[in-house]
C-alpha cells in the first residue's frame, strides 16, 4: 500500500507509532526494548522487535481467519507494519488459563494450577497508577468504555484464547495468560497493539520451561534464545 511515512506520535516501552499521509493509518516500528515492573526494571533484547513484530502480524492473520477483526493491514519491513488508526481504549485486558505472575501472589494460588475456567481481567492502562484493576462498574461510571463495548471486549477477549489455546497447543505450547488491547475505529471496537513473548505466556507443554518474557523479567537468562524458539515453533508449523 502506498503510504508515506509521517511524524511520530507516541513511544512506549515496546513501539513506535507514526502518523502516514493516510489518516486512517498508522505505521507501528517494534524496538528491542525490554521493560518490567512498570518500566522500574530496563534491558534489550536483541531481536526482539523482528520477532514481535512478525509474531504479531502471523497471530493477527489467524485470529482474522477465525472472525475477529485486528487493526493489521501490511507488514512493511522487519520492524514496521501498517495499521488501522485506532484510539486505544485505555484497558489492558488480561485472560488467564493457569495461576502465574501477579495473579498467583494477588490469591496466594501457587503458580501452574490449572484454573477451572479462564479468567478474564482488566487493569487501568496507566503506569504512574501501577495499572490498578479495575472492574466493571468502574470502567462504565469513568466512561473508559460503555457496557456494549465491553461485552464486546470480553467477547473478543474469550474468543481469542479459544483460538489460540488450540494454535499453541498444536506446537507443544501451553498458553498460561496473555494480555491484549483494544481500539475503537470506524465506531467498531477491533483487536490493537500486538500478540507476542512481551504479552503472553507461554511454557513448553512437556518441560514447563518459560518462552516468554518472564525470563527477561525473572533473570532466568537465555532470554533471546526463549524469543527465537517460540517463533520458530510458530514459523515451521
Amino acid at each position: 500500500m502506498n503510504v508515506t511515512k509521517l511524524n511520530q506520535i507516541y513511544e512506549g516501552k515496546a513501539k513506535k507509532v507514526f502518523k502516514t499521509s493516510d489518516e486512517n493509518l498508522y505505521i507501528v516500528e517494534y524496538k528491542d526494548d525490554a521493560t518490567a515492573f512498570n518500566g522500574v526494571k530496563k534491558g534489550t533484547i536483541t531481536g526482539k522487535g523482528v520477532i514481535n513484530n512478525k509474531m504479531s502480524n502471523i497471530m493477527f492473520k489467524l485470529l482474522e481467519q477465525n472472525g475477529i477483526k485486528t487493526h493489521f493491514v501490511e507488514e512493511l519491513s522487519d520492524r514496521e507494519t501498517l495499521v488501522k488508526a485506532v484510539k486505544i481504549v485505555p484497558l489492558e485486558i488480561i485472560i488467564r488459563n493457569v495461576a502465574a505472575g501477579s495473579f498467583s501472589k494477588r490469591y496466594g494460588v501457587e503458580e501452574g494450577t490449572i484454573l477451572k475456567n479462564p479468567t478474564l481481567e482488566f487493569s487501568l492502562k496507566d503506569d504512574a497508577l501501577n495499572d490498578p484493576l479495575i472492574n466493571n462498574s468502574h470502567i462504565t461510571a469513568l466512561n473508559i468504555a460503555t457496557e456494549q463495548e465491553l461485552k464486546n471486549i470480553s467477547d473478543m477477549a474469550y474468543k481469542i484464547n479459544d483460538v489460540m489455546k488450540k494454535f499453541f497447543a498444536g506446537i507443544g505450547i501451553k498458553l498460561i495468560d496473555f494480555k491484549i488491547e483494544a481500539g475503537r475505529f470506524q465506531n467498531e471496537i477491533i483487536l490493537a497493539d500486538e500478540i507476542s513473548p512481551d504479552t503472553c505466556r507461554f511454557w513448553d507443554a512437556e518441560t514447563n520451561k518459560k518462552l516468554d518474557k518472564d525470563r527477561f523479567r525473572r533473570d532466568l537468562g537465555n532470554v533471546e534464545e526463549a524469543y527465537q524458539e517460540i517463533f520458530s515453533r510458530i514459523t515451521n508449523k
